[in-house]
């Protein structure tokens, strides 16, 4: 499972954001913030496993997760030299329109007499 494939469902999305916002949780703390049934929570969590957004420790009966920061390295990381480029070309694109005002503004020179 990849990245995109993974965080392309909202409710895996929320399950990252409360990880993040709480650090470590059960995974039944992390059922009861949602109406949907714990199996299919449980499904969302094996899908962050298996993309390595999320790691898992066995703690008796309970199951720990909290977030993997690796790949979200390197997501931020694509995602900073992604928006580099698309900058660089808004940046050129800005300039040509730049230019192209200017030309219309320039004064018209009259043609020369022969």
């Amino acid at each position: 499972m990849d990245t995109f494939t993974a965080l392309a469902e909202p409710t895996r999305r929320i399950i990252l954001e409360r990880l993040s916002a709480n650090g470590k949780m059960s995974a039944t703390d992390i059922y009861r913030g949602f109406k949907a049934s714990p199996p299919a929570i449980s499904q969302h969590l094996k899908v962050l496993r298996e993309a390595k957004l999320v790691r898992v420790e066995k703690r008796a009966q309970q199951r720990i997760y909290y977030i993997n920061p690796e790949p979200m390295k390197k997501l931020e990381k694509w995602l900073k030299q992604f928006s580099a480029v698309k900058e660089q070309e808004f940046q050129r694109l800005d300039k040509l329109l730049e230019t192209l005002k200017k030309e219309q503004n320039a004064p018209m020179l009259p043609f020369a007499e022969e």
